[in-house]
């Protein structure tokens, strides 16, 4: 797949580049000072570094993960880095109603909230399906409708506001990814709902912008150590991915991606030669490192 991808990318990427989904070249940090925002999955990976770009940008943030020794940390750090303020709620989204309780702590301290950036995810397996259902059905609430709930909660501030709802999502819900298929129902599901929700939006007149995030692979602590001995290719930065979120969310892209040159042209790829690009994903993998 890497030497494919490098006599593919340089063509289709350039050729994307002029049409889909390219930033405008306006964005500033003064667009986030003062800003409230509400970041889950904050206590580690491309949350943090959100964090983190955020408290530079001078603005209030809500942090929220399982971990409180994690989250307090993270706050901690966020106050040095400038924060107009920055506290946490700790606590799993395997239970809907928690998602309430975050927005609830917003409303309660700020009044009202400008930007919601849903990030967070449940474990799941890098392997061979194996028919667990279970596991699918408690990895849709905590990726999914967790998501859902949040949003429901905090929509009637974002439309005061005429915020801002940031979907972090993958490619494993654009395209079909081995070893991954109850993440990547999540991921699609995601995509319909939020998709769904933007053309609502768009004839009610509701003016929230909802930015869809595609990753590729990430340096994430937990991406790495899921996937490294499958996947060969080098992990992009998640400093760089956080802050190219936080700058799409600002200027209210529709999508965002990440990176940007290899995800436009594995979409591209999806859309006019789905086969070859399941293809060369196939062969990207060293299958025998996967147990059954």
């Amino acid at each position: 797949m890497g030497l494919l991808l490098k006599i593919f990318i340089p063509l289709l990427g350039v050729a994307l580049a002029f049409y889909l989904y390219s930033a405008p070249m306006n964005f500033s940090e003064e667009m986030l000072r003062g800003k409230r925002v509400i970041v889950t999955g904050a206590s580690s990976g491309i949350g943090e570094q959100m964090a983190y770009h955020l408290a530079r940008m001078e603005a209030h943030l809500l942090l929220t993960a399982r971990s409180e020794a994690k989250l307090q940390k993270v706050v901690e750090q966020c106050l040095k880095l400038g924060a107009a303020s920055a506290s946490y709620v700790s606590g799993s989204m395997e239970d809907t109603a928690f998602a309430e309780v975050v927005v609830k702590e917003a409303e309660n301290t700020w009044g009202g909230l400008d930007m919601l950036i849903l990030n967070h995810i449940g474990h799941s397996y890098f392997t061979y399906f194996n028919g667990d259902v279970e596991h699918v059905r408690k990895l849709l609430e905590i990726n999914f409708l967790s998501y859902v709930a949040m949003t429901v909660s905090a929509l009637p501030m974002l439309k005061e506001s005429e915020g801002s709802i940031v979907v972090v999502s993958s490619m494993a819900g654009k395209t079909g990814i081995p070893f991954a298929a109850p993440y990547s129902a999540t991921k699609f599901a995601l995509d319909g709902f939020f998709g769904s929700l933007r053309s609502e939006f768009f004839m009610e007149k509701v003016n929230v912008s909802i930015t869809l995030c595609i990753l590729g692979y990430i340096n994430t602590e937990s991406a790495v150590q899921a996937i490294s001995h499958v996947i060969q290719d080098t992990p992009a930065p998640k400093e760089d991915c956080a802050l190219q979120i936080i700058q799409g969310a600002a200027l209210r892209q529709r999508e965002l991606h990440y990176p940007p040159r290899l995800v436009d042209t594995l979409l591209l790829l999806r859309a006019l030669a789905p086969d070859f690009l399941d293809s060369l994903i196939r062969s990207s993998y060293n299958v025998e490192n996967i147990s059954r």
